[in-house]
C-alpha cells in the first residue's frame, strides 16, 4: 500500500515531504523516494529501496543548499511490477529530466503502453508500469494538440489509463503547480494558508491543517500555493467533498508505545464503546444514517456480507449473529470475488459491506454491483463520508479513530460491534427478538469493553509465549463455531506482521488434511468455546487437542477462566474472561494480536 504527499507552498519543501513521508510508514513500504523542484527549470530526485532511513541517509549526504524549492513529493512504494530496488523506487523522471511521477496502484495497460513507448524509441528505465505515465505525458507536452500544456497534457494521459491507480505530476516549467488524479484508490487534498498539500491520507499533513477536500472517483485536481481546482478526467470543472479532519495530532502519534499497532491494541476497549455509543435508544438499535424504511427491512429475506481482508472475517463472524437473532440466510464473500460473479440479488436482499476507510476498491465495486441489481446496501466503515457509505442506503459508523498501522486491531473489534448492532437491528425490525431481548444483547455488548481490558491487563504470558516461538517455520490457528474466523484473523495476522507461515483450519476439518502438517513441536493455537455454551464443540475440541498432542505439537489453548477441562489438555494455557458465546471472538482476538505483534518484533519486523 503506497504513500503519496505533495506539496506546493511558503516552506522548503523536502522537509514537508519527509516528515509527511514518516507520517506514512505505517502503511507498508518496500522504497521511497522524493522530488524537488529548485525553481530554475529542474527537478531534483533521490530514492532508495528499503527504509526510509536509507533515503534520509542519502538526503544526509548533500549540502543544505542543494533541496531549497517549494515544491515536490515524496512516495513509499509496494512493489507490484519489477523488484523493490532504488532504479524501481519512485519519483520516475522522463527523459528530459524537467518531468516527474509517483503513482499508487496498478495501470493495467501499461504492456501496450510500454511496447508503444518503445516503438518510438523511448528507453524506460525501470521495471515498473508506472514509468509508463510519465514518458506519456511528456510526449503529449512535447507535441499534438496538448503541447506546452501542463494539465492538458496530464489528462490526456490519465484517461487512456485502465486500473486503480493515483498518479501525481510535477514539471519544472510550472513549479508552482501540481497535477494529481485519482480512479478507485484514495487522495486528499489539505487545504492551508499559502500552501497546498496532496496526501494517500490525512496523516500525511494533519500536522500542516485540518481542512481537507476528498477527491471522487475519476476526478483530478491541480494546486497551486493558493488554490486548488477539481476536475473530471476530461477537465470539467466538478467538486470533492471538503471536510474537517476531527481527530488531532495525538492519535496520529505512537503515544510512548514502540508501534503503533501495540498503541491501537490498548485502544480497543474505547473502539468497542464508542462504536456501541448512541446507537440504542429508547429501547431500540439505531443506526447512523437510515435511507430504509421499517418495513424494507423486515422484507429483508437474504443477507449478503462482501469485504476485504480483516473485515471479511469480521463478516464471517457477522454470519453466526445474524442468522442465529434474525434466521435469515447470509452468505459472506470476499469482496473482490463478489464483483466478478452473477449473484443472485434483488430489492428484498440486504448487502452488508465492511470496509475501514469506507474506500477499498473491490469493496466499492462490489457495492455497486449489488446496486445495480436492486439490492438494498447497508455499510459499516470507520470514515464519514467515504464513498461507499455514500452509495448506502443505510450506514453503521464504527468510531474507531484513525488506525495507522498497517494491520487492523481495533477497527477490526469495531467490525465486529458494529455487525453486531446490524444483527440486533435486523432482529428487532423483523421481530424475531422481542424489545427485552434485544436489551439484553444489548447489555451484554456493554459489559464487553471491560472484559477487552481485563484481557489486556493479563497480556504478558501472551508476550511470553510469543518470544518462545518467534522463530518457529509454521503456526497453526485451530477453531470451531465463531472460533474458526478468529483462528483465520490470528493467522492472517502473523502473516501480516512476521512474514511467517500460518495456516486458520476449521477444527473439524482436521483429519481432511490439514492433520498431515502435525508434527514434533509445532505451535498448535486453539480457539476454545465455552464449556457453557455449546458443550458439544467444546468437547470436540478438546478431542482435536488429543489428536494433535499424540503427533506431538505443542498446543497453546484460548479459553474461558476456570476451564478445567481445556487446561488439563494444554501445554500452553491463555485465559480470558467468560462471555457469552456469539460475543467471545471480541475478547479471544486480542490474545491473537498481541502474539502477532510480539512475533514480528522479535522476528526484527516493525508492526
Amino acid at each position: 500500500m503506497c504513500g503519496i504527499v505533495g506539496y506546493v507552498g511558503h516552506r522548503p519543501a523536502l522537509g514537508v515531504v519527509v516528515e509527511a513521508l514518516r507520517r506514512m510508514e505505517y502503511r507498508g513500504y518496500d522504497s521511497s523516494g522524493i522530488a524537488i523542484l529548485d525553481g530554475t527549470g529542474g527537478v531534483e530526485i533521490e530514492r532508495k529501496a528499503g527504509k526510509l532511513a536509507n533515503l534520509e541517509a542519502e538526503l544526509g549526504e548533500y549540502g543544505a543548499d542543494h533541496f531549497v524549492g517549494t515544491s515536490g513529493m515524496g512516495h513509499t512504494r509496494w512493489a507490484t511490477h519489477g523488484r523493490p530496488t532504488d532504479r524501481n523506487a519512485h519519483p520516475h523522471r522522463d527523459a528530459s529530466g524537467k518531468l516527474a511521477v509517483v503513482h499508487n496502484g496498478i495501470i493495467e495497460n501499461f504492456a501496450p503502453l510500454r511496447a508503444e513507448l518503445e516503438a518510438a524509441g523511448v528507453e524506460l528505465q525501470s521495471d515498473t508500469d508506472s514509468e509508463v505515465a510519465v514518458h506519456l505525458v511528456a510526449r503529449a507536452y512535447a507535441q499534438g494538440p496538448t503541447a506546452g500544456d501542463f494539465i492538458e497534457s496530464a489528462l490526456s494521459v490519465v484517461r487512456r489509463l485502465e486500473g486503480a491507480f493515483t498518479l501525481v505530476f510535477t514539471h519544472a516549467d510550472h513549479a508552482d503547480t501540481i497535477v494529481a488524479a485519482r480512479r478507485s484508490t484514495p487522495l486528499v487534498v489539505g487545504v492551508g494558508e499559502g500552501e497546498m498539500f496532496l496526501g494517500s491520507d490525512v496523516a500525511a499533513f494533519i500536522e500542516h491543517t485540518r481542512d481537507a477536500v476528498e477527491l471522487g472517483q475519476d476526478q483530478a485536481v491541480v494546486i497551486t500555493a493558493d488554490s486548488y481546482r477539481i476536475s473530471d478526467f476530461a477537465g470539467n470543472e466538478a467538486e470533492g467533498r471538503p471536510f474537517r479532519i476531527d481527530w488531532d495530532l495525538a492519535a496520529a502519534e505512537k503515544g510512548g508505545h514502540d508501534y503503533f499497532m501495540l498503541k491501537e491494541i490498548e485502544e480497543q476497549p474505547t473502539a468497542v464503546a464508542d462504536t456501541l455509543l448512541g446507537h440504542f435508544e429508547n429501547g431500540k438499535i439505531v443506526l447512523d444514517e437510515q435511507r430504509l424504511s421499517d418495513q424494507e427491512l423486515r422484507d429483508v429475506d437474504k443477507v449478503f456480507v462482501v469485504a476485504c481482508g480483516s473485515a471479511y472475517h469480521s463478516g464471517l463472524l457477522a454470519k453466526y449473529a445474524i442468522e442465529h437473532w434474525t434466521r435469515l440466510p447470509v452468505e459472506v464473500e470476499l469482496a473482490s470475488e463478489f464483483r466478478y460473479r452473477d449473484p443472485v440479488l434483488d430489492r428484498s436482499t440486504l448487502v452488508v459491506a465492511i470496509s475501514q476507510s469506507g474506500e477499498t476498491a473491490d469493496t466499492l465495486e462490489a457495492v455497486k454491483h449489488a446496486k445495480d441489481q436492486k439490492a438494498r446496501v447497508l455499510a459499516i466503515c470507520n470514515t464519514n463520508g467515504a464513498q461507499i457509505p455514500r452509495e448506502a442506503d443505510a450506514v453503521l459508523y464504527t468510531r474507531a479513530g484513525p488506525e495507522i498501522a498497517v494491520a487492523s486491531t481495533k477497527a477490526f473489534l469495531a467490525q465486529v460491534t458494529a455487525n453486531y448492532l446490524v444483527g440486533l437491528a435486523l432482529a428487532q425490525a423483523r421481530g424475531t427478538k422481542y424489545p427485552d431481548e434485544v436489551a439484553r444483547e444489548y447489555a451484554d455488548l456493554e459489559a464487553m469493553p471491560a472484559l477487552v481490558s481485563k484481557v489486556l491487563e493479563t497480556a504478558e504470558p501472551v508476550r511470553a509465549l510469543a518470544r518462545q516461538f518467534a522463530h518457529a517455520s509454521t503456526v497453526l490457528f485451530l477453531g470451531r463455531h465463531v472460533g474458526y474466523p478468529v483462528a483465520l484473523e490470528g493467522a492472517l495476522k502473523l502473516k501480516e506482521l512476521a512474514y511467517m507461515h500460518a495456516e486458520g483450519f476449521a477444527a473439524g476439518e482436521l483429519k481432511h488434511g490439514p492433520i498431515a502438517l502435525i508434527e514434533e513441536d509445532l505451535p498448535v493455537i486453539i480457539v476454545m468455546p465455552s464449556p457453557q455454551g455449546r458443550a458439544v464443540l467444546h468437547s470436540k475440541l478438546v478431542s482435536n487437542i488429543q489428536e494433535i498432542k499424540a503427533r506431538g505439537a505443542t498446543t497453546i489453548v484460548i479459553a474461558e477462566e476456570g476451564d478445567t477441562v481445556a487446561a488439563a489438555h494444554a501445554d500452553h494455557l491463555i485465559e480470558i474472561p467468560a462471555s457469552p458465546t456469539l460475543l467471545q471472538p471480541l475478547l479471544s482476538t486480542v490474545p491473537l494480536q498481541i502474539f502477532a505483534a510480539e512475533v514480528a518484533a522479535a522476528r526484527g519486523y516493525d508492526v
